[in-house]
């Protein structure tokens, strides 16, 4: 369903002024040189899905590449954004050295990530980020203040799928990124908006050091 999100996805962020400014903090936290590489180390879009996020960190001055777990979506955001790179790549056992980025995204990705398996993917990101340097997550939240809410698509878009989704509290996020090693720097959750059925939590973190 890769060519069909795209054209329906794009960009969530394009006139959504909340997540635009979070997207201009994110930068100014990389650029302000949070992490020991001083903003010039590399930052992972990691779920870069079409590569319009990508692009539009790109856009703010980041050395940002994208990553996804899709060979589709890769494709289409390589064609979409020649100048940038995409590769693909899992978020439970990203191909980086310790150490080596400035920044991590995460907008809409680990949403497809069981509740068994997220400590392992936040403890990957704690491995890749320099010390000092930010993570932005982006979600759907639960509709519950202390439940993990759970969907399975078996359609979308016309095509046959077999995809999940898990919806979380903005302060499960949180503390499972302290437990980590990724200090919270800031969370914030909104209601839902136009077509939204669910609100949508943000945290910003940052690796101990």
């Amino acid at each position: 369903m890769a060519l069909d999100y795209t054209a329906r996805f794009p960009d969530w962020s394009t006139d959504l002024p909340l997540e635009k400014a979070l997207l201009t903090a994110f930068a100014e936290l990389v650029q302000s040189g949070g992490g020991r590489g001083g903003g010039t180390a590399p930052v992972a879009d990691v779920g870069s899905g079409p590569g319009g996020l990508t692009a539009r960190l790109h856009a703010l001055g980041l050395p940002v590449f994208g990553v996804d777990v899709s060979p589709r979506m890769v494709a289409l955001a390589r064609e979409a954004y020649p100048d940038l790179r995409f590769h693909v790549g899992s978020m439970t056992s990203l191909d980086l050295p310790p150490a080596s980025l400035s920044g991590l995204t995460a907008l809409y990705s680990t949403i497809h990530v069981p509740d068994e398996a997220l400590p392992g993917v936040f403890a990957e990101f704690h491995r890749v980020l320099l010390p000092g340097a930010p993570v932005l997550l982006a979600f759907q939240t639960s509709s519950s203040p202390e439940k993990t809410g759970h969907l399975h698509l078996a359609e979308r878009f016309g095509h046959e799928i077999d995809l999940d989704y898990w919806f979380r509290p903005v302060n499960t996020i949180a503390a499972l990124l302290e437990e980590a090693g990724l200090r919270v720097w800031a969370r914030v959750e909104r209601e839902p908006e136009g077509e939204e059925t669910r609100g949508r939590g943000y945290v910003v973190a940052r690796k101990d050091g």
